[in-house]
C-alpha cells in the first residue's frame, strides 16, 4: 500500500471519529487508544482481542430486582436500551424519532447505552443526541447495571437484546427490530447469537411487514410492525434538471457494509457506462477513493444530511441495493423525484413495487437493463419519477408513530 494511499486512510479514519464522537470526545478516545497502547491492554472500542470479556454479555446473568406493582407504578414508562452510537446513525435516528412520538403521547421514556461506550456521562451523551438527532425528555443512563425500572423494557440490537433478557426490573420485554441482523455477519458465533434473541420471547415490533413475518414465521415470535417514511421538512426536490446537464446516476455506495451490494453495484454501473459513456456517476455513502474505477464518476464520501436533497434532485435515476431490510433512502430519493432502481425480493417488496420504483432480478444484466431503459426513455422515467413522489408523500412518521403508541397501549391494556 502506497504512503499516500495509506495517509489518506488515516485522515478519513479520523473525520469519521470526528463525526462520531466529537473534538473533545475525540480525544478522549485518542488517549483511551495511546494508553491501552502502552500498557499492552486490549482495546474495546477496536476489537475483540479478549473474546471471554468482549462477549462475556451473552451469558445469562440476571440483573435488577423482580418487577412488581409497588416497584412499577408507572405503566407508562418505556427503558429503551441501545447500543452506542454515532452522529448519523440511521437505526438510532429512528429509534430517537420513536421515543420522541411516544414522549408526545404521554410515555415517559428512558434511555439506557449499553458498554462499550464512548460516553463517559450520561448528561454528555444526552446532549449529543438533543444536538445531532432530536430534543428528547428521556433521561439517559449509561451502562445495564444504571438501568432504571420500567413498566415496558425494548431491546434494540442483539447486543441489547441480551441485557434486556437479563434484566429483571420489568414487566414486558419486548424488542424493536430493524433489520435481520444475523445476515450482517457469515455463519459464525455471532450469527447464532444474534439468532437466537428471537427465540427469547420477546414482543417484537418491526421496521416494515417483512420483517414481522420473518420473525413470526422462522422463530414463532409475537410480531407486529411500523412502517417508514422520510423527514418531509429535509427531502424535497430542489433543482430542475435541465437537457443540457450531464445526466447523472446516484449510487448508494457502502462498501463497509456488505448488505448494501457494493460489488454488484459496481459491476452494473459499469455495464451502463458501457451504453452511456457521457453518464455520470454520483457515489456517496463511504470513502470509495481507493477503489478502480473505470468510469466517470463523482466520489462524495461520507455526506451531511443538509447536502443530500440538492444531490438526490441533480441525479436522474438511482440504484439502491438490499439484501436485508430496506433503508429510508428510496423513500428519500423519491421525495426529491429521483427514480429508484433495486433488487427484487420479499424483503424489499414490502415496499418497493413496479408502481413507484423499477425492480430487477440481483445481477448485472438486470440491473444495468432497468437503469438503461430510465436513459433512454424520458416519458417511463418521469412517470416513475411521479409515482415515487406521490408514494413518498402518502407516507407520514405521525401515522407510524400512532400505530407504534397503538401497539404498545394494547401491550399495557392486556
Amino acid at each position: 500500500m502506497s504512503i499516500l494511499l495509506k495517509v489518506k486512510r488515516k485522515l478519513f479514519s479520523i473525520k469519521m471519529n470526528l463525526l462520531k464522537f466529537g473534538f473533545k470526545g475525540y480525544c478522549k478516545y485518542a488517549l483511551k487508544r495511546l494508553k491501552a497502547s502502552i500498557l499492552g491492554k486490549p482495546d474495546q472500542l477496536e476489537g475483540k482481542t479478549d473474546i471471554i470479556s468482549y462477549y462475556s454479555f451473552v451469558s445469562y446473568q440476571p440483573f435488577g430486582n423482580r418487577h412488581n406493582a409497588a416497584l412499577l407504578k408507572d405503566k407508562k414508562s418505556i427503558n429503551w436500551v441501545i447500543p452506542d452510537f454515532s452522529v448519523g446513525s440511521g437505526g438510532h435516528i429512528n429509534i430517537f424519532r420513536f421515543i420522541d412520538g411516544l414522549e408526545k403521547r404521554n410515555y415517559n421514556c428512558s434511555i439506557t447505552i449499553i458498554e462499550p461506550c464512548q460516553f463517559l456521562e450520561a448528561n454528555v451523551a444526552k446532549e449529543r443526541i438533543n444536538q445531532n438527532f432530536r430534543p428528547l425528555q428521556a433521561e439517559v443512563f449509561i451502562g445495564k447495571e444504571n438501568m432504571p425500572p420500567a413498566w415496558i423494557t425494548f431491546a434494540t440490537s442483539w447486543t441489547t437484546a441480551y441485557a434486556v433478557r437479563n434484566f429483571q426490573s420489568t414487566v414486558h420485554k419486548c424488542y424493536f427490530v430493524q433489520d435481520f441482523e444475523p445476515f450482517f455477519y457469515a455463519r459464525s458465533s455471532e450469527y447464532y447469537w444474534a439468532e437466537e434473541t428471537y427465540k427469547f420471547g420477546f414482543y417484537g415490533v418491526t421496521a416494515g411487514k417483512w420483517l414481522a413475518q420473518k420473525l413470526a414465521k422462522s422463530y414463532s415470535m409475537k410480531t407486529d410492525y411500523v412502517g417508514f417514511s422520510y423527514d418531509k421538512d429535509l427531502y424535497a426536490a430542489k433543482s430542475e434538471k435541465t437537457d443540457s446537464e450531464v445526466k447523472k446516476i446516484f449510487f448508494y455506495a457502502r462498501p463497509v457494509t456488505p448488505r448494501r451490494g457494493f460489488e454488484l453495484g459496481l459491476l452494473t454501473l459499469t455495464e451502463v457506462s458501457k451504453c452511456f459513456p457521457d453518464v455520470e456517476f454520483v457515489l456517496a455513502g463511504w470513502d470509495t477513493t481507493s477503489y478502480h474505477i473505470p468510469f466517470k464518476h463523482i466520489s462524495l464520501g461520507v455526506v451531511s444530511l443538509k447536502e443530500l436533497p440538492d444531490i438526490y434532485s441533480r441525479c436522474y435515476a438511482a440504484l439502491v441495493l438490499s439484501f436485508t431490510n430496506l433503508s429510508l433512502l428510496p423513500l428519500e430519493l423519491m421525495a426529491c423525484r429521483c427514480p429508484v432502481v433495486s433488487n427484487s425480493g420479499s424483503n424489499v417488496s414490502w415496499l418497493l413495487n413496479e408502481q413507484n420504483c423499477l425492480l430487477a432480478e440481483p445481477n448485472v444484466e438486470s440491473l444495468s437493463t432497468a437503469l438503461c431503459s430510465l436513459l433512454r426513455n424520458e416519458d417511463r422515467r418521469e412517470k416513475i419519477a411521479d409515482a415515487g413522489l406521490n408514494f413518498a408523500l402518502s407516507t407520514s412518521w405521525d401515522v407510524e408513530c400512532d400505530r407504534f403508541s397503538t401497539i404498545v397501549d394494547r401491550m399495557i391494556n392486556d
